[in-house]
């Protein structure tokens, strides 16, 4: 059916990549995906759940043609940091001295996400955690009114509003996400923030980044390879939604992104647009339609099948709504998997945090990465 691939020709001098604290991180996936990719030879390759962009880096530094996606506003600045820059890195180092050198201000981060160090080791400030500290909510707020009065083209904005988010991830107190605060203060958030030159490059190749739907971008887009590391919801029928969108998680740097002092909700202090109802995605969809099929599962059936490409590189979790069987029925489908490696891949840490240890079964203790190598 499928053959466990051993790499022995295991590629393990990836080129080096750069993004913020990811859920949905491949970053130890890279040299399986770098090495599938290199076996099929693609020209040009659809990175089509781009996330933070490190697969869609990697991919461009390795030289291949690279179309890179995702619904995020924060994953296409990323995208256009990363992969449309044509200028080096110390055009932009005056610049970032510029914002670093700019007093803080109290404005409507530091209204909202700003907590107060005296209040001891709690992290709480008028009886609500807070992800960052107050002297960090500042400089965010100097910085970042600042970067919107600059004359600045598209790029050069998307390299700065990286900078900013790759600095605030080092000093946060969260576990990695925000959706949740910690308790209390984290190390790393007594520490101020300063901005650097983000590891950009220069590429001959001309890239594409792309915002929005999957769906709405298959039919005009044909590629050799397609890589596809769809959100995975959870496999537990007990686990709230707002658990496991990536909406919810990474609200905050779509607020930073877009600086639009959005509705706010919830003790997290989340975007109202991040709310279940809003920002639902099929693929973390949970529930089962009709014909008693789960949804996530159809709709990776409907995304293999309207794909135009020649080869498809799948990334799936043990840990998703579909179970692998049922990826492999669908893969079978649509063509032939000329390549299955199962890795094992340790849980991201907030599986084990204790807001989510109800929701783990026994059965769930080991979690193993998919990736399928299909050829349609």
């Amino acid at each position: 059916m499928t053959n466990l691939s051993l790499f022995p020709d295991l590629v393990v001098d990836c080129p080096p990549t750069e993004g913020i604290k990811y859920a949905g991180s491949k970053l130890r996936l890279l040299p399986y995906i770098l090495q599938l990719t290199h076996k099929v030879k693609p020209t040009t390759v659809l990175d089509g759940f781009a996330g933070t962009t490190r697969v869609s880096q990697a991919l461009a530094k390795s030289g291949y043609r690279v179309i890179a996606n995702d619904v995020a506003v924060w994953s296409r600045v990323f995208g256009l940091c990363y992969l449309k820059n044509k200028r080096e890195r110390n055009y932009y180092q005056e610049l970032i001295d510029h914002l670093n050198a700019l007093p803080g201000n109290d404005g409507w981060f530091t209204e909202h996400y700003g907590g107060s160090p005296n209040d001891g080791a709690s992290s709480k400030t008028n009886g609500l955690k807070k992800p960052f500290q107050i002297h960090n909510t500042r400089k965010l707020d100097a910085i970042r009114e600042e970067i919107d009065r600059m004359n600045l083209d598209e790029i050069e904005k998307a390299v700065l509003l990286t900078s900013l988010i790759l600095a605030l991830d080092q000093v946060d107190s969260t576990l990695g996400h925000y959706a949740s605060y910690l308790n209390d203060w984290s190390p790393r958030s007594y520490n101020t923030f300063k901005l650097t030159v983000p590891m950009i490059f220069t590429s001959e190749q001309e890239h594409q980044v792309w915002q929005g739907n999957i769906f709405d971008l298959l039919d005009h887009v044909h590629v050799d390879l397609a890589y596809f590391d769809p959100p995975y919801g959870s496999n537990n029928e007990k686990m709230p939604p707002s658990r496991v969108r990536y909406a919810a998680y990474y609200h905050l740097w779509t607020t930073v992104c877009l600086n639009d002092r959005p509705k706010l909700f919830g003790k997290a202090m989340r975007r109202a647009d991040s709310s279940d109802m809003l920002a639902a995605s099929v693929f973390e969809e949970f529930r089962q339609n009709d014909a008693g099929k789960f949804i996530a599962t159809e709709a990776i059936r409907t995304l293999i099948a309207r794909t135009n490409a020649r080869y498809i590189l799948l990334s799936y979790s043990s840990g998703g709504r579909a179970t692998a069987q049922e990826l492999d029925n669908i893969l079978s489908e649509a063509g032939r998997v000329i390549e299955f490696v199962q890795v094992d891949y340790k849980r991201n840490v907030m599986a084990n945090m204790r807001w989510t240890h109800e929701w783990v079964r026994e059965n769930e203790r080991e979690n193993f990465e998919y990736l399928f190598l299909l050829e349609k």
